[in-house]
């Protein structure tokens, strides 16, 4: 259902630290730092990420994951006609990887929501 949270963070360094510990007996481990994004996860895929953002932003960033790029679009038509702030159309996103297909709505109290398909066409 959820393919990934990202929370906002006032001092990138200190929560990097503070999670690495924290999330370790979880088994999640950091698994890498992407343009101003730290990704910890388990395996090979990072579920929970970090990003420095000011210290009143409050906003989060969550995923859902989807199974076809067609329930992407159906999300992004969906969530416009509620009422939601467009922050990013349907398409390839190629900076995290080759098929990554996300959409981004902004909700009324200015959450990132997104659904992304992370299948090869």
């Amino acid at each position: 259902m959820i393919d990934h949270v990202v929370l906002n963070v006032s001092d990138l360094k200190a929560s990097r630290a503070f999670y690495e510990k924290a999330l370790e007996p979880l088994g999640i481990k950091l698994l890498g730092d992407y343009q101003g994004y730290i990704g910890f996860g388990s395996k090979r895929t990072s579920h929970f990420w970090l990003t420095a953002r000011p210290a009143t932003s409050t906003n989060v960033h969550v995923a859902f994951g989807c199974d076809e790029r067609s329930t992407v679009d159906a999300f992004y038509t969906a969530a416009m006609a509620a009422g939601g702030e467009d922050n990013g159309a349907p398409g390839v996103r190629e900076i995290y990887h080759a098929n990554y297909y996300g959409a981004f709505v902004l909700d009324p109290d200015g959450n990132n929501i997104e659904a992304v398909c992370h299948k090869e066409e």
